[in-house]
């Protein structure tokens, strides 16, 4: 693909809580050492000064090349387009709004595109992971068909996720799209899937069927899950399929309006080998009418990625010829709608930046396009 042999340079950012992680991407991947400071999240001015000392380092780097813009993601809810952050809880010092897109476009002189973490790692893994993986195989197979549609969902501190429709970020009118994360929960209704689809659900799951009073860690709970670790096992597994029913519920409402594959990133992806298989067999499932009618849970039947029986299984479909009316033509078709289900490709933090690097070499052309007309 262009995009990985492209010379451009784009300074990018990992945003966190509770550190800010720099680097400057060229051809999608990363050129200069990580460079580390602390968020300061509860305060402003040493958050910002942080930002800018960042990029003035990165910058530094990179002497005598130069970039042609900066491209990261930042927890919302924000106006991403004006590239204003509007009091994410993970910054309590934002509570009054920040316009951190226009203070770093003015101070570096560069066009700064912001975007949700969760649009950006499922761009990635449409341009370079798991998309390209799910396309490659339809030529192998000699079969006429392209996804351009992903669902991409983050498991870890929290539930995320993002869509791209026919290879674009679908970032909603309102910089709100793909808030997975407010889902009603499925085996609590009264409050939202994060609750459960998160580090805390993990740990708030076992402690309510293990009865245990102390706190263990997603790893430790799922280490007893595996039989690696003492502990109550019945319980670690029961908590990981609560986590997966409420997550394949939340994302089967997706499916159903955004007909794609999916993909998983996230801390807790790598607990796939419990996660996956339930939630697979949630998707997969029924749902009934008033008449006790029973239908497909999503329309179209999901297959993992993560198994090559599976895998191989997605591809075998049946074509079916049907004849045109009043004509001797006969169409070759697909009858079988079905989705593919992965785990992340490029891992989510390179997706995420790899999904950076090409939001500001496409929207950044186009600034060069404009002012080269006027």
């Amino acid at each position: 693909m262009k995009i990985f042999q492209n010379e451009r340079i784009v300074l990018t950012l990992d945003a966190g809580g509770t550190n800010f992680v720099f680097s400057a991407l060229k051809g999608g991947k990363p050129i200069t050492p990580l460079i580390t400071l602390p968020s300061n999240s509860t305060d402003l001015e040493k958050c910002l000064e942080n930002i800018i000392e960042g990029f003035k380092r990165v910058k530094k780097l990179l002497l005598p090349e130069k970039a042609v813009a900066i491209s990261f993601a930042f927890p919302g809810p924000a106006e991403y387009e004006k590239g204003i952050i509007i009091s994410p809880p993970n910054f309590p010092s934002f509570k009054e709004g920040v316009a951190l897109g226009p203070m770093l476009e003015d101070y570096f002189n560069l066009p700064t595109y912001i975007n949700n973490d969760g649009d950006l790692f499922t761009y990635g893994e449409a341009i370079g992971g798991f998309l390209p993986e799910v396309n490659k195989g339809f030529k192998e197979f000699g079969i006429k068909k392209e996804f351009k549609n992903l669902i991409g969902i983050t498991l870890g501190t929290g539930f995320g996720a993002g869509i791209v429709i026919n290879q674009e970020i679908c970032a909603g009118d309102n910089s709100a799209g793909g808030e997975i994360w407010l889902m009603r929960n499925l085996l609590e209704p009264k409050i939202i899937a994060e609750e459960s689809v998160s580090v805390r659900g993990i740990q708030s799951y076992y402690k309510d069927y293990s009865e245990e009073s102390f706190e263990l860690s997603p790893k430790d709970i799922f280490q007893i899950a595996v039989g690696d670790k003492n502990g109550n096992r019945k319980a670690a597994i029961m908590a990981y399929d609560s986590v997966a029913k409420v997550a394949a519920e939340a994302l089967a409402n997706v499916m159903n309006i955004i007909d794609g594959g999916v993909v998983i990133g996230g801390g807790i992806a790598g607990s796939s080998k419990l996660l996956l298989p339930q939630i697979l067999k949630h998707l997969n499932g029924k749902i009934e009418n008033r008449k006790k009618d029973r239908f497909n849970r999503i329309v179209s039947q999901a297959f993992s990625f993560e198994e090559q029986k599976t895998k191989q299984a997605f591809y075998k479909t049946a074509m079916t010829k049907i004849k045109v009316p009043f004509s001797t033509r006969e169409i070759e078709f697909v009858e079988d709608k079905r989705v593919p289900v992965g785990i992340s490709r490029l891992g989510t933090n390179n997706a995420t930046m790899l999904g950076a690097y090409a939001v500001a070499l496409s929207k950044s052309g186009r600034v060069l396009e404009k002012k080269e007309k006027v």
